[in-house]
């Protein structure tokens, strides 16, 4: 399998998406990856957009950035949830400064403002947040996956395939 003995974080909180939680979680595990799920408390259960549980093993201070490939950030209302926890934020931002992948989808780009890390960047987004991204210094494209060095982009559903595509090329480089 491609990723054996790769890790990665996927973030959750209330209100994900479920295609853009567990479509990521699915597929690392199918290339031999090794997911864990970081919120705010460990432990704590959330709930999807559309009903799906999911539960958080750690929490931003049990990981060491330095064993993982990298982090996912999934979309839905969470993300907005996820920018109000200075742990998670400074986890992300950790992520990008330490080089490691920090994929984003959706509305998943908030955490990207919250963090810091979109000067100079080329991101997609849900387009809705076109504005927030573009003021946090980022250049906007519509573009299924824009790939910027380590970070890894996507507007919708719809592009998971090519958002997981691009962070398993990532992964195995």
């Amino acid at each position: 399998m491609e990723l054996t003995g790769k890790k990665f974080v996927l973030l959750v909180e209330t209100q994900f998406n479920d295609h853009e939680f567990w479509y990521p979680y699915f597929r690392l595990k199918e290339a031999g990856a090794q997911v864990v799920v970081v919120s705010g408390k460990a432990g704590q259960s959330y709930e999807g957009k559309y009903g799906t549980p999911a539960k958080s093993e750690k929490a931003p201070a049990d990981i060491k950035v330095a064993d993982f490939a990298g982090i996912i950030v999934p979309g839905g209302y969470a993300p907005d949830h996820m920018r109000r926890d200075q742990n998670t934020v400074s986890l992300v931002r950790a992520f990008d400064q330490q080089g490691k992948i920090v994929a984003a989808i959706c509305h998943a780009g908030w955490v990207l403002v919250s963090a810091g890390i979109l000067k100079g960047r080329t991101v997609t987004s849900f387009f809705a947040i076109k504005e927030d991204l573009v003021n946090a210094g980022a250049k906007w494209q519509d573009h299924e996956v824009v790939i910027d060095k380590n970070m890894i982009t996507s507007r919708t559903p719809d592009d998971l395939p090519a958002f997981m595509r691009a962070i398993i090329e990532a992964a195995k480089a």
